[in-house]
């Protein structure tokens, strides 16, 4: 039967029923979406969607970018899923010389400075290995929820990319919090440290703080700035977040 994401995704899942809607939208992107790659931050929820595909022995390659300025926690997930799955997660790195040039002429926490400098940085880091990673793909797949943000208060499950030309989908667009770690105790899945130590959402190390109690999750990144401002550009287009509500979600 074919739906619209709109129509696909509802409030008031069981997370039973979110798994079982989650493990059949990976299952259609590796059947139909090939060859497809899994976008991880190291993060909680990426660790869900790193769970789901390794269990299933699902064809989407699973990478992260390593910006050169991550926490040792995070790092140190690698290994986790190495010790645990048996799985080692493809690194992608900045270019060495974009980096360099950057920092000198800059400096190298530049991107206090202005949203500019911050998204330049992030551009170098983050942007052009993501565009390296994604090369020859047909779609890519992120932990991104809606209740993160304001900035992502409109996710759907399915997306068109135009910046890269492909299908990008966020199947845990519908998960809360509370579901995604309900799902990390209940299924002992390794996760990254920092959550422990109040870091809900984590970046790289000079722009990730704790939060407080009361604070947004994701409020902690890139805490100087405003709360529109806060996207690194992974997922932006010219500058805006897209999002296509009516993608087909048909088999």
């Amino acid at each position: 039967m074919s739906a619209t994401v709109s129509e696909d995704i509802a409030i008031g899942h069981t997370l039973a029923e979110l798994v079982t809607m989650t493990n059949a939208t990976l299952a259609r992107v590796a059947r139909d979406f090939s060859p497809a790659v899994f976008a991880s931050s190291l993060a909680a929820e990426d660790m869900v969607l790193t769970d789901l595909i390794l269990k299933a022995k699902l064809p989407i390659g699973i990478f992260s970018l390593e910006t050169g300025r991550l926490n040792q926690e995070t790092l140190d997930v690698i290994g986790k899923v190495k010790a645990h799955y048996g799985y080692d997660i493809a690194l992608f790195y900045p270019n060495p010389e974009a980096v360099e040039q950057y920092v000198t002429q800059h400096g190298l926490n530049a991107f206090y400075d202005s949203v500019d400098m911050r998204r330049a940085c992030c551009g170098i880091r983050k942007v052009e290995p993501l565009g390296r990673a994604l090369a020859g793909k047909q779609a890519w797949v992120t932990g991104q929820r809606r209740a993160q943000s304001s900035t992502r208060a409109e996710l759907a499950v399915q997306e068109l990319d135009t910046a890269h030309g492909m299908t990008k989908f966020n199947p845990l667009a519908d998960w809360s919090e509370e579901d995604v770690w309900n799902y990390i105790r209940t299924n002992d899945v390794p996760y990254n440290a920092l959550h422990d130590q109040g870091f809900p959402s984590i970046g790289c190390a000079p722009c990730t703080r704790a939060v407080q109690p009361g604070e947004d999750i994701r409020a902690g990144r890139w805490w100087w700035e405003n709360p529109e401002s806060k996207e690194c550009g992974l997922h932006l287009v010219d500058g805006k977040l897209i999002r296509i509500k009516s993608a087909s979600l048909a088999d």
